[in-house]
């Protein structure tokens, strides 16, 4: 088992040289930083698919203005933000580039999930760099783990890593079990140096494409204990890293509310098609009559329909949030309903912003196609956004219903 300390690992070179503080920075300026990177953005959306990841101009941006450190503990220079920031600067950027505004939810909110973990991980990854990206994969029955002595020995090829070309260390979900043929009894997260597993090259998708999703693999790693935590230490209640960073952001049920992290991304991404398609009917003619398109009433009423939906979806995201952050500043524990309601939003919040998309793709119509323009990008990666577990009502609407119609099943990890 290769067992390795952090002596030689090195910061990557796209880290700022010299890091700042973003500690006392407000949510609405966090927020203004990031409407002000949009045309720089949707600049370079077309090389950031064609890259098939976070162009690097884009990554020193995303570091300059403190945005991949707004929910990272202000005790290391972070902002320390409400959870809801996530949903708001997401949806700015996603207007114009869902895969930078995909990195962006993914990267930043790896901070918020280190600050989980004991203080000493926390200090050893931060110190050389508050400025650190950290990629991560959830899928725990991708990866197995054995306890041995000092730590687990891990092993596992995980998918869909988002950011991995971008960061210097990865969050990889393992499952433990005692023996390999035995039921899972615990399900930890690994914090890995790159230079400790390998990234494959599998990311060629139709959307999100620009978001570097790839493969990552490794075999008979020792990961020290102290570099692991389970994922029942992200449910609200006191972790390992409640000693150090106090604030309700670290009360929170994270694993309850990692929808948000992305959800953003959708939201964005249905008020970018309705800018785009709305603005171009006001001034656009029908192909077969040449009468205004905003005047026929069809199209009318589907801008009304899709309006109205990215209007509730965004009040729903918003919600939750707050009402999230409202238990933790009262000191009050997540109730296990209320973490079930918050997926049950998520995914319900999400669909409505693609049935959006959708709605208005029929409005764009043919002009909705084009390369050049950016509906098809927002279309296609709507879609692909959709497509995340978080999202699937198949898995958390069913959670939801089952504990309101009283049905016992095994607890979710919430």
């Amino acid at each position: 088992m290769p067992r390795e300390g952090s002596a030689g690992w090195s910061k990557s070179a796209t880290l700022p040289a010299t890091p700042q503080s973003f500690a006392g920075v407000t949510y609405a300026e966090m927020l203004a930083r990031a409407h002000e990177l949009v045309p720089a953005i949707a600049a370079r959306a077309a090389e950031c698919e064609k890259l098939r990841r976070l162009p690097d101009e884009t990554e020193r941006d995303l570091h300059r203005t403190g945005l991949f450190r707004m929910v990272q503990p202000a005790r290391v220079g972070g902002a320390d933000l409400d959870v809801g920031i996530l949903v708001d600067t997401c949806a700015a950027v996603a207007r114009v580039c869902p895969s930078t505004a995909w990195n962006l939810g993914n990267l930043a909110s790896h901070h918020w999930m280190l600050g989980y973990f004991p203080s000493e991980v926390q200090d050893e990854i931060w110190s050389l760099s508050p400025d650190t990206l950290i990629a991560t994969s959830l899928a725990f029955p991708a990866g197995r783990g054995r306890k041995v002595e000092g730590g687990y020995e891990v092993s596992g090829r995980w998918p869909l890593s988002s950011g991995v070309d971008n960061s210097d260390w990865n969050m990889l979900a393992f499952m433990v079990r005692e023996r390999d043929d035995g039921p899972p009894v615990d399900q930890r997260f690994a914090l890995v140096h790159r230079s400790q597993y390998e990234i494959i090259d599998t990311w060629h998708a139709v959307g999100l494409s620009g978001t570097g999703s790839k493969d990552v693999a490794i075999k008979g790693l020792f990961v020290p204990e102290q570099r692991t935590v389970t994922a029942w230490a992200m449910n609200g209640k006191p972790h390992p890293g409640s000693k150090v960073n106090g604030s309700a952001l670290f009360r929170l049920p994270m694993l309850a509310l990692g929808p948000y992290v992305l959800s953003g991304v959708m939201l964005g991404c249905a008020q970018g098609a309705y800018e785009t398609t709305v603005g171009a009917a006001r001034t656009r003619n029908a192909t077969t009559s040449g009468q205004p398109v905003g005047a026929s009433q069809a199209v009318q009423l589907k801008v009304a329909e899709a309006g109205a939906r990215i209007d509730t979806a965004e009040m729903m995201m918003r919600a939750v949030c707050t009402h999230a952050m409202d238990c933790a500043r009262a000191g009050r524990e997540p109730l296990h309903e209320d973490k079930l309601r918050y997926r049950r939003d998520a995914f319900f919040s999400v669909r409505m912003c693609l049935e959006a998309v959708d709605i208005l793709m029929g409005v764009a119509g043919s002009s909705g196609l084009y390369l050049t323009g950016n509906m098809q990008r927002l279309f296609r990666d709507a879609h692909a956004a959709n497509a995340h577990v978080m999202f699937s009502p198949d898995t958390q609407g069913a959670l939801f219903g089952q504990h309101a119609l009283g049905m016992a099943g095994p607890p979710p990890l919430l």
